[in-house]
């Protein structure tokens, strides 16, 4: 076969072209730290590590909502710890009003430090988030919280019960906020006749603890029920000295005696102005928020032409009503903690995660460095090699090879 001087000239040519393209992709490779640098280089490994990029990606977007979720959840637990604070700080004050030795100064004295605590209650309870956003509004969270509403005199809620969720893992959603109607609004106020001046007589609860048995036992909520399915009549028993035997909706539920024109049952005080029978209803369970608990309370102490007996009924409303309210915080601030332990487990857990997908990456398209670097060597070695084999063949000539 003849070469031809223009064959050999091509074939050298092509060598060195090869040789330095293997050069040139060696050191892209070191310099990327990648063994894959297009998809043709490993079509199965490439499309592999597409998947395990995209699940990086997304636990990225995972690890930013937690840290977003956790940010929240210690704002509010924050509100909340200041808001239990206020209310425990209520609580001594409300203590405090029940001495009987107090003046009026006094009571005014306490009426105005209450009036600062309900002031910063509510500022609380209109707490926003990092982003100007209402934390108890529920979904309504462009809404101010609580208002007063002066038509009813009355703080009401403004939100609704809706409640944020942020996604953290597959499958995974927390709650990043709890509404108002939950912690606020959800709260039982003290058990009660529903007056306590009633024709001949009046009655008030005087022992909380058997009264709230009494009337958990008692309470007929059936809307569908008779309508005196509530009221409780006392009437003269004849076939006992100074006996009375109780009616609820004219069925017996109890007979007792008494004296002179007090009768105490159920934890209730029962005084007579007149013969018996002396009719009263038990009064339906109630829920309110704490300012409305606060604002009753400080126009109790700021009437001054109160009855003792209904002064004392205003401050057993307020510290059942306060307590209350204290408990629902606290009931909050635990659930917030299992939140945020939640939070913390599936933190360490995503980042195992990342750690796997982003090794399993590497095994499929990062580098060998001591192998690439060998590679690297070869090829240049190589592309010497034909470099230095092309100039001394095309300086070969016939008078070469005459001596």
């Amino acid at each position: 076969m003849r070469l031809s001087q223009n064959m050999m000239y091509q074939n050298n040519l092509n060598s060195i072209l090869d040789n330095q393209q293997e050069v040139n992709k060696a050191m892209q490779q070191v310099n990327t730290q990648k063994r894959v640098l297009t998809a043709s280089d490993d079509p199965s490994a490439m499309a592999r590590a597409l998947l395990y990029t995209d699940r990086i990606t997304t636990n990225e977007q995972y690890t930013k909502n937690l840290t977003m979720l956790k940010g929240r959840l210690d704002t509010q637990e924050g509100v909340l710890e200041n808001i239990k604070g206020s209310l425990t700080r209520a609580i001594e004050l409300t203590v405090q009003a029940g001495n009987g030795s107090l003046t009026e100064p006094d009571r005014a004295a306490l009426s105005e430090e209450l009036s600062a605590i309900k002031t910063a209650v509510l500022d609380l309870m209109n707490a926003k988030t990092e982003d100007g956003r209402y934390i108890f509004s529920g979904y309504q969270d462009n809404t101010v919280a609580y208002s007063f509403d002066s038509a009813n005199s009355r703080y009401v809620y403004n939100g609704d019960q809706g409640q944020h969720k942020i996604k953290v893992a597959d499958g995974v959603e927390i709650k990043s906020s709890d509404n108002g109607f939950d912690v606020f609004e959800s709260v039982p106020q003290r058990l009660n006749v529903l007056q306590n001046n009633v024709p001949g007589a009046t009655v008030y609860v005087v022992d909380q603890n058997p009264f709230d048995d009494f009337h958990k036992a008692r309470y007929n909520p059936d809307p569908t029920g008779p309508a005196n399915r509530n009221q409780i009549t006392i009437q003269t028993d004849p076939a006992t000295p100074n006996g009375y035997e109780m009616f609820q909706g004219g069925v017996s539920i109890g007979t007792g005696t008494y004296g002179g024109s007090q009768i105490n049952v159920g934890g209730m005080e029962i005084t007579l102005s007149g013969p018996l029978p002396v009719t009263f209803e038990l009064e339906a369970p109630q829920k309110d928020n704490v300012l409305n608990t606060l604002d009753s309370l400080i126009t109790g102490l700021n009437n001054n032409s109160i009855s003792d007996d209904d002064y004392r009924q205003v401050l057993a409303d307020a510290m059942i009503g306060i307590e209350s309210a204290k408990n629902r915080v606290s009931q909050t601030q635990s659930g917030l903690g299992g939140r945020l332990n939640t939070a913390t487990r599936i933190t360490d857990a995503n980042a195992d995660l990342d750690i796997n997908n982003k090794m399993a990456k590497a095994d499929l398209v990062e580098l060998d460095m001591a192998e690439a670097i060998t590679e690297l060597t070869k090829h240049e070695t190589a592309l010497q090699a034909s470099q230095a084999t092309f100039g001394r063949l095309s300086n070969l000539s016939l008078l070469d090879f005459i001596r």
